[in-house]
């Protein structure tokens, strides 16, 4: 059976790398001058690791259901872990305000998605930003900068350029999962494949790895939802 898949080359790119996202495609992270031949040869050899990776059914399978909720009172939205009530409420503010439930605004109603969004943005860039600062001087790596995105397949991600992003929807995680993705993708910095040593150094780092991996194939849809 022929694997395919997405080949992205750069100049400053050493190693050829290879991942599979949650919507199962396969990505090959190659430098410059890396061949097709020669990629393909590295497919080849990873071609059993590959299958097993795509028929992973419980972490890659799509939702169940369409993808976000109905943001009226009495509905609940995740923010870091729990669920908490969505209230609908007149306010002279313009933004989501929150004390144990979310209170979105009624005179915005019309934009009540987006405004939760923006919401879950900010607090996004508030909590998850400081932790990467704080376990990257734990871990003695240095990156050029942390980013807050919206990337629907990917958690977190490390560029080629140092830089580390982070998919806001982890705020809706608990923290433990929260700092195991951060460590997850500092630690490329330092290993950038997933060998032994890589894990080796994620563990140390989060002692909470295979909890917040388990939480992840259990409750990842979730996330994934607009809201």
């Amino acid at each position: 059976m022929e694997l395919s898949y997405e080949t992205i080359r750069s100049a400053k790119r050493k190693k050829l790398t290879i991942t599979v996202e949650r919507d199962r495609s396969i990505v090959v992270h190659a430098p410059a001058t890396a061949t097709d031949a020669a990629i393909r040869a590295v497919i080849e050899s990873k071609r059993a690791w590959l299958f097993a990776k795509v028929r992973h059914d419980q972490k890659y399978q799509p939702l169940p259901h369409a993808p976000g909720k109905e943001v009226v009172n009495g509905e609940s939205a995740l923010y870091l872990g729990r669920e908490y009530r969505i209230e609908l409420a007149k306010t002279e503010s313009r933004e989501v305000e929150f004390d144990r439930r979310f209170v979105v605004p009624a005179n915005r109603a019309g934009l009540r998605r987006q405004v939760l969004k923006a919401w879950y943005l900010k607090r996004a860039e508030l909590i998850i930003l400081p932790r990467v600062d704080r376990l990257g001087a734990t871990l003695g790596v240095s990156f050029r900068g942390a980013k807050i995105v919206d990337n629907r397949y990917r958690w977190g991600s490390c560029t080629v350029k140092d830089q580390v992003h982070f998919n806001w929807r982890l705020i809706k995680a608990p923290m433990f999962v929260i700092d195991y993705v951060i460590v997850h993708e500092l630690a490329h910095l330092l290993e950038a494949n997933h060998t032994p040593r890589f894990w080796n150094i994620v563990r140390a780092s989060a002692p909470t790895t295979e909890k917040a991996q388990a939480w992840l194939k259990e409750h990842g849809q979730l996330l994934e939802e607009e809201i």
